[in-house]
């Protein structure tokens, strides 16, 4: 069976359930606040903001987790942070079974939006 190819962040949005709707739909809107002159896209088949051409973040949701893709640099600035949740290079996972870290993810966006920033002479 083929993936569904997405158009917008609102089509990913509503294969969801509610639950996992609100979760996305929150994390949406922190990017948006922190980030209002930010893009939004679908790369990667998931829930992507550029900023500046570049991406900024993906998130996406999976049967038991909330990916979160902040890139490299956003997981190595965050590592006592994110050290109990499972991690890789560029990517965190938010266990659906436990509280979302909104928080964490408004500060490593603020992060990124910097980074972003500083890079393109901001």
């Amino acid at each position: 069976m083929k993936q569904a190819e997405f158009k917008t962040i609102d089509e990913y949005i509503k294969t969801f359930p509610q639950n996992v709707q609100e979760i996305l739909k929150r994390i949406r809107q922190i990017v948006h606040e922190l980030a209002p002159e930010a893009i939004e896209a679908i790369s990667y088949q998931m829930p992507t903001f550029k900023l500046g051409g570049k991406n900024l973040v993906h998130f996406a949701a999976f049967q038991h987790h909330i990916g979160f893709y902040p890139a490299p640099s956003g997981t190595k600035a965050f590592e006592k942070e994110i050290e109990s949740y499972k991690h890789a290079k560029g990517s965190i996972q938010f266990q659906l079974d436990e509280p979302i870290p909104y928080d964490l993810i408004k500060k490593i966006v603020q992060f990124r939006v910097k980074e972003q920033n500083t890079k393109s002479g901001k």
